[in-house]
């Protein structure tokens, strides 16, 4: 099969394509395989809100939870069942793509966001599913709040791949590019291998605009601000990983055959139908990145979509278009507080949804 063209020139510009998305159906139906065909699909992403939605929406789970029910198997057991299953099933299918390009091939699984206050349980928990799924091209996904960072190093120290998630400001980031490093040094430290180590950070974009443009309402800002903070953040976001992974500290680490942890654009989606619908796209594409695209993102790009001017023009302009939104009256940092508290929830929503989800599966099939 031929792939699509634009977005097997968005690969030769080195953004990784990911899909935002994963269920059972996706992966025995072959749709995920034909997106890998087709589409350069090389990774996918999860979180509790895509599994909640799996899980709910699909018959094909019916075997799997009528035998944990027969077992008498907790549903904290059986979630964690059902959601690695999918994820190394998987993780299997993708397995060619990481044998080829060495870096991709990637499927994350999620740590609870019950614990993401609670750093001892995230790191734990990312230990129990990186045994649980048991495969090479697993990235465990691990929230970026400020109790999550300690978590990232201990993982890394322990020679687990992490995709650190829902980061917002460049400030959280370079805490993480932080925590990588620092896991990377201790792993060196103890003596342990950096083979086969890999890590992405997560920046979410769609979100930012949500928040700020609310508030420019809010503040009855020039209406031309609106639906730019978001694609300045993350410009700038590249810029800081620029700086860091090109300093001496960096250096030292890749000498013993660290890898870069790659800029990942989340949340890519377009929220306001008012703007273009591959505007994340269009306007992240640099080398070294992954972006993790929703199914409907990735055919409008495959559709329609253009690429931008490369991120490293636009940082001034990122800069100054931050400076016009404050100086509109939008606090960032109330912004990012905000929005990393509202993910947060509405991952602990979702997989209290699943977990019910699960829950009311096994009670009927008991």
């Amino acid at each position: 099969m031929t792939q699509n063209e634009k977005l097997a020139e968005l690969s030769k510009a080195g953004v990784a394509v990911w899909l935002d998305d994963l269920s059972r159906d996706r992966i025995h139906s072959g749709n995920l395989e034909s997106l890998v065909d087709e589409y350069s699909v090389v990774g996918v992403t999860t979180n509790p809100t895509i599994f909640a939605a799996a899980v709910s929406g699909s018959d094909s789970y019916d075997d799997q939870v009528h035998a944990m029910a027969v077992r008498k198997v907790s549903v904290e057991e059986a979630l964690r069942t059902i959601t690695a299953a999918d994820v190394r099933d998987a993780c299997d299918l993708l397995a060619p793509v990481a044998q080829r390009t060495g870096r991709d091939g990637r499927v994350s699984l999620e740590v609870s966001p019950q614990v993401a206050r609670d750093t001892d349980a995230t790191a734990a928990e990312a230990a129990h599913l990186w045994w649980l799924v048991d495969r090479p091209n697993l990235f465990i996904k691990i929230p970026a709040t400020q109790e999550g960072l300690a978590a990232i190093t201990t993982s890394i120290s322990q020679g687990i791949s992490v995709n650190v998630t829902l980061i917002f400001s460049v400030e959280r980031y370079r805490a993480v590019m932080d925590a990588y490093l620092s896991g990377l040094e201790q792993r060196v430290r103890g003596g342990g291998s950096l083979d086969g180590i890999e890590s992405v950070a997560s920046f979410f974009v769609s979100r930012v605009d949500t928040e700020v443009d609310k508030r420019l309402d809010k503040a009855g800002a020039d209406p031309s601000l609106k639906g730019k903070a978001a694609l300045a953040n993350a410009q700038l976001a590249y810029q800081a990983y620029e700086e860091v992974f090109s300093s001496e500290r960096w250096h030292l680490l890749q000498a013993q055959g660290a890898q870069p942890q790659r800029p990942l654009w989340a949340s890519t989606g377009v929220k306001n139908p008012g703007l273009p619908d591959t505007l994340y796209v269009s306007g992240l594409i640099a080398p070294g990145t992954v972006n993790t695209m929703p199914e409907k993102t990735l055919k409008a790009y495959a559709s329609h979509g253009s690429p931008g001017k490369p991120i490293q023009q636009s940082y001034e302009g990122a800069a100054a278009v931050l400076q016009a939104v404050a100086d509109a009256g939008v606090d960032f940092d109330e912004v990012f507080t905000t929005i990393e508290d509202e993910g947060i929830q509405k991952f602990v929503d979702s997989w209290n949804d699943l977990t019910d989800s699960v829950r009311s599966e096994l009670e009927d099939k008991s």
